[in-house]
């Protein structure tokens, strides 16, 4: 590896860091779980399955595509049961990809993959809006989105002494820096990601102005996050309905990898994607995840787009990627601590559903 390679994938691995720290933890809020189940995930994501990936270029951690069945399933079972069904599903991806049987999920319509995720995306869009205003979710997709003219109303008009219109100041303040970012940066500081521009903006503002109002939940001490699952009590846990649920994140999660595999192959003129190969390293990751009490991952188009976008060469920069985020969930979390929530948000609300299909069809960021 010569010092051009090792220089690009530096500048590129710390660029896709930017885009996946914001990331990981809203997902996280999304499914209904701690941040630090995103940041664990998108740490493995990075390390582990970066060093084994059949897709060098891509990158994996916890997905948009799979947060509404997160959630589901941690409303029903909790998050004791959700490691189970991660788990079931990583062991079923390894055994896929041990029988090369990556090209099946590759041949499943790329429109279906699409229709999924537009679903999806316009339920996570329900969800988020109400944590963007500091409230609590509904119980169901068709609540979230029936009860959203309730939430602005919320946003609106401060009832009973409540805070939510602060809180909507600060989601709406960090869609429009996302807006004009992406529309009016400079060149040359182009390359910094407008999710981390915004979230760092509202974090200043909220700090400065000692706003009441959400704040990221994060412990100082890493492994205190860590909920590391009792093999011995696995036999007693392990039902049906779980065995079933860890076949759809296994389908869901390896179908959604295989499409991001194959828009990242039309981005580089590098080495091609092994899908088997891809397949087996993102069963280890969510083997691990499981093991670990950490949500589900999958190779994720947006910051896989972004790695290649800063001129990736290699798996490094994939690698390192990870490497950042446990530095920082390690050694800062008290910066982690001064995130407001809505602001996590409100970068879900303004990506999805509106550029995830854009994304995946095109493979732009």
């Amino acid at each position: 590896m010569n010092s051009v390679t090792i220089r690009q994938d530096l500048l590129a691995s710390v660029v896709v860091f930017l885009v996946a720290l914001p990331l990981c933890m809203g997902i996280a809020i999304a499914s209904g779980a701690p941040p630090v189940a995103g940041l664990i995930t998108g740490i493995v994501g990075g390390i582990v399955v970066g060093s084994l990936s059949g897709c060098p270029l891509q990158v994996s951690g916890p997905a948009a595509g799979l947060a509404v069945l997160v959630f589901e399933i941690i409303q029903k079972q909790g998050l004791g049961k959700l490691a189970i069904v991660v788990l079931i599903a990583g062991l079923l991806q390894t055994a896929a990809g041990l029988l090369k049987a990556g090209q099946i999920f590759r041949a499943i319509s790329p429109s279906v993959i699409f229709g999924m995720l537009a679903g999806i995306g316009v339920l996570i869009f329900g969800a988020q809006f109400h944590v963007m205003v500091d409230d609590a979710p509904r119980a169901n997709g068709w609540k979230n989105l029936l009860s959203i003219p309730e939430s602005i109303a919320k946003g609106i008009f401060p009832i009973d002494g409540k805070v939510h219109h602060l809180a909507a100041y600060v989601g709406i303040g960090t869609i429009i820096i996302l807006i004009l970012w992406n529309q009016f940066a400079p060149k040359k500081v182009k390359w910094i990601p407008g999710a981390l521009i915004a979230v760092a903006a509202a974090t200043a503002l909220s700090s400065i102005l000692s706003l009441p109002i959400r704040y990221v939940q994060i412990s100082d001490n890493f492994l205190s996050g860590i909920s590391f699952m009792n093999l011995s009590e696995l036999p007693k846990l392990l039902t049906g309905d779980l065995l079933l649920l860890g076949v759809t994140v296994a389908f869901v999660a390896s179908a959604e990898t295989m499409l991001s595999a194959a828009a990242v192959d039309q981005m580089h003129d590098g080495p091609k994607a092994n899908y088997d190969k891809e397949l087996f390293s993102q069963g280890i990751g969510n083997t691990l995840c499981g093991l670990l009490g950490s949500l589900p991952m999958t190779g994720v188009i947006v910051r896989s787009a972004t790695n290649v976008a800063a001129g990736a060469r290699t798996r490094a920069s994939t690698m390192m990627h990870g490497l950042w985020l446990l530095s920082m969930v390690a050694a800062a979390p008290f910066v982690l601590r001064a995130v407001p929530t809505a602001s996590l948000a409100a970068v879900l609300v303004y990506y999805f559903p509106r550029d995830r299909i854009r994304s995946l069809s095109q493979g732009e960021d």
